[in-house]
């Protein structure tokens, strides 16, 4: 009887494949988990306060109330699995995506100059394609925020220098900003504003040096506002008593009257009065003055910690990372998401004039949600590298032994 031989069993191949199967079945970190948690859950809590708030304004309109929430959910539908999808992106690849993601950005951006472009409230800041609206700025802010990160990496060495901290940051930013500012969107500009001095600040440049772009950015504002003598007078109106009740601060005295109506369990939710035609955007720039009216102040701390959740998670992927690329694009993201959820709640409470800046993940608006979510795949993505920058100084010790 002929004995064949078995052919020898490869090591090299099985511990490949272990090793493969290792990494993929590799426990995400807890900065991903609080990530993604809190987006899943503040962008479910917004679909249920978009139907609340739109769903009366369509029945008196004569169409269906699930109008709204169906247009809402079809872009979180696309947008989570999109999430997911850019968290599995290599830092590397996104790297190689910052300057092509700006330029088309900016391309898209220019499109509302266009015939496409469509003004509304004297902004003109959307475009109109094949019957869907979208807004290019959303998408905008997060290429700005790649981009600078991707410069500022290339001059990691060189930070200590004027030129190099603001060359080409600064004049390319401006630009990108300016057209922005050229369709009359103050809210989005200060956004973007802000997404340029978290960068710069997270870059590590010296606080001198950091002054300066502050400076910069404040007188240019403050420039842009004096420019007209209409934008102003919104800004500066007082709406502490009922003189301006009629005019600049209808709709910031409506949205208080709704917050302090809540109380602090609320009137229920779907029982808002407000969203009866007296508050002006209800779904969308002053949706929460509607959760503060039908879910009171718990409701409004359930938003605030879900908020202050997600903005742990990503400030500990910045002190974590040694990836300046990383460090600077996170720390863009972050001011970007935060700072937007600060201006909205600050403009909803009185402290801000009204500016038009939605509050990320729940208010109405498939161009910004899925422009968020998007973004908080990136910062997914960056979160996928600490576990593995948190193992190498162990495998390492136990190689050297």
């Amino acid at each position: 009887m002929t004995q064949v031989s078995r052919p020898q069993r490869s090591e090299s191949g099985g511990l490949a494949a272990r090793v493969t199967l290792g990494r993929r079945f590799t426990p995400v970190s807890t900065e991903f988990l609080l990530i993604a948690s809190t987006a899943l859950l503040l962008t479910l809590f917004g679909l249920v306060m978009v139907l609340s708030a739109t769903s009366a304004t369509a029945v008196a309109q004569g169409v269906n109330p699930m109008d709204g929430v169906l247009r809402q959910g079809v872009f979180a539908l696309l947008g989570i699995p999109l999430m997911f999808l850019v968290s599995r992106l290599p830092v590397a690849f996104l790297k190689k995506m910052a300057w092509p993601a700006l330029f088309g950005a900016v391309a898209l951006q220019l499109l509302v100059f266009t015939p496409l472009g469509i003004e509304d409230g004297g902004n003109r800041n959307w475009i109109k394609i094949a019957g869907f609206t979208m807004q290019p700025s959303e998408f905008l802010k997060l290429a700005l925020a790649l981009w600078i990160a991707a410069v500022l990496l290339r001059k990691q060495a060189m930070l200590g220098t004027w030129h190099h901290v603001f060359i080409p940051v600064i004049p390319v930013g401006a630009l990108a900003i300016g057209t922005v500012l050229a369709g009359h969107d103050l809210g989005t500009a200060m956004v973007l504003v802000l997404i340029l001095l978290g960068c710069l600040f997270f870059s590590g440049v010296k606080l001198r040096l950091f002054i300066l772009p502050v400076l910069f950015g404040v007188v240019a504002v403050l420039a842009y506002a004096l420019s007209s003598e209409d934008r102003m007078r919104r800004i500066t109106a007082s709406c502490d008593d009922m003189a301006l009740y009629y005019t600049d601060c209808y709709q910031s005295i409506h949205g208080i009257w709704g917050m302090a109506s809540g109380g602090v369990f609320g009137l229920g939710l779907g029982n808002s009065q407000e969203k009866y035609g007296w508050l002006p955007a209800a779904g969308n720039d002053f949706i929460f003055a509607i959760v503060g009216e039908e879910l009171g102040l718990i409701g409004c701390i359930v938003v605030l910690s879900l908020f202050t959740f997600f903005t742990v998670g990503a400030f500990h992927i910045i002190r974590k990372t040694p990836d300046p690329f990383i460090r600077v694009a996170a720390g863009g993201i972050t001011v970007w998401i935060v700072g937007q959820a600060v201006l909205n709640i600050g403009v909803v409470i009185g402290v801000f004039p009204v500016m038009g800046v939605p509050l990320p993940f729940m208010s109405q608006g498939g161009t910004a949600l899925l422009a968020v979510l998007i973004a908080c795949g990136v910062l997914l993505a960056f979160a996928r590298t600490i576990p593995a920058t948190e193992k190498q100084p162990a495998e390492r010790g136990r190689v050297s032994r």
